[in-house]
């Protein structure tokens, strides 16, 4: 949402239009019936912006009924598209709707203005609602409580899992639900996945207990607080014993919030994923088990906040090395620590410029595996200090 809302912002910008507040999506996976104002702030982000681009929460009357265009906005797309391809429309429309909004706009080589606009959008003007805000705070507190925290974005939930097709770990059962819900979501294209292949090349979330293991060889001492940012846990407390058992300070907004104090925001999924999000952004150390939408948010807002630690797991070094202690060939203990620690001193989130496409890669998956610019605004806008922060030490929080 923020990054599909935040792009929406620059292209009106990029075409002198009106922008009108987003209708959120209701048909995903989690059907949630949230509107802009329930998820943000909405005259904080309509004022914000007033400098830039004018942005009204409704259609104008006049215009319910004038002549409208539906358009799928090309994917990646510079400022030469939207004027040579877009801006014309405007000769025989007066609105113009983008049916999509993810990814349609370039991650790199536009103007500098743009860019700037883009992040005002995405880290300033898009504020949680203010009952969103005051409850997420709350939690960072509450958290607080317990001492320096580390937030996990456990990302091994029920949707996330049936569309990777990964399934390590789980029962006979628990796959074959997974592959029908993949095979009846219409809009979910690959349906025959191998999740064999999804794992060894790093595409599948870390399980929780490869989380702990994680964890635990970095140095973190079972006395760590750790807040898990994830709606419900597939299988549920089944596949969170081994987590639980190295780190029992596990806590979550179910269980630093009260039943009464959620019960505004518990039916609906974008918004207790703000809480999440809040919750992690404050976090002293903010760990992903999956490089998702809402891992590179957190990633690059805690970036733009003074690049706060953010250590992002190696999946594929790290399910190698986890398969040989699966299978007798490592024990745990200083070497598998060492190894760990090793390659993760470069990956935790300290200034560097952002990553362009991957060499020998063409068309859209060029585009695709640039690093997203919401990821990481360096230098577009950010200050890159003389000397950045040092990654020597892992396990300070």
């Amino acid at each position: 949402m923020r990054a599909g809302i935040s792009d929406m912002v620059a292209v009106a910008r990029i075409l002198n239009a009106t922008l009108i507040i987003p209708e959120l999506d209701k048909k995903s996976f989690w059907h949630d019936r949230s509107n802009f104002s329930d998820v943000f702030d909405e005259e904080h982000f309509i004022n914000s912006l007033a400098n830039d681009v004018k942005v009204e929460k409704k259609l104008p009357k006049e215009l319910v009924k004038a002549p409208k265009s539906v358009r799928y906005f090309k994917s990646w797309s510079g400022v030469d598209y939207y004027q040579d391809e877009i801006s014309p429309l405007w000769d025989h429309r007066q609105v113009i709707r983008a049916a999509k909004s993810d990814s349609r706009l370039a991650n790199n080589y536009l103007p500098t203005d743009i860019q700037k606009l883009r992040c005002r959008a995405f880290f300033q003007a898009l504020r949680f609602a203010p009952p969103i805000e005051a409850l997420g705070k709350l939690l960072v507190e509450r958290m607080r409580s317990f001492g320096p925290y580390i937030a996990l974005h456990l990302r091994y939930e029920k949707d996330m899992l049936a569309f990777s097709g990964c399934t390590y770990g789980l029962s006979q059962t628990e796959s074959e639900e997974l592959a029908m819900i993949r095979e009846n979501t219409t809009y979910w294209k690959v349906k025959d996945i191998d999740p064999l292949e999804q794992r060894s090349h790093g595409y599948c979330p870390l399980t929780p207990k490869e989380v702990g293991m994680f964890l635990s060889a970095l140095g973190y001492p079972s006395s760590t607080p750790v807040y898990i940012a994830a709606g419900e846990i597939y299988g549920g407390e089944s596949h969170m014993v081994d987590l639980q058992s190295r780190f029992p300070i596990l806590m979550n907004k179910e269980k630093l919030a009260s039943a009464e104090e959620l019960r505004p925001f518990s039916q609906y999924a974008a918004q207790m994923a703000a809480l999440d999000y809040i919750v992690s952004v404050e976090s002293d150390v903010f760990i992903p088990s999956y490089s998702g939408n809402m891992a590179r948010a957190v990633a690059g807002h805690r970036r733009f906040l003074g690049h706060r630690k953010t250590i992002s797991p190696d999946r594929k070094a790290l399910v190698r090395l986890f398969d040989k202690v699966d299978s007798g060939l490592l024990k745990e203990g200083k070497k598998l620590s060492e190894r760990i620690l090793d390659m993760h001193r470069k990956r935790q989130g300290s200034p560097r410029k952002r990553k362009g496409p991957v060499s020998g890669t063409k068309g859209k998956d060029r585009f695709r595996s640039e690093e997203a610019f919401y990821e990481n605004p360096l230098p577009d806008c950010l200050c890159q200090p003389g000397s950045p922060d040092s990654d020597d030490s892992l396990v300070s929080i």
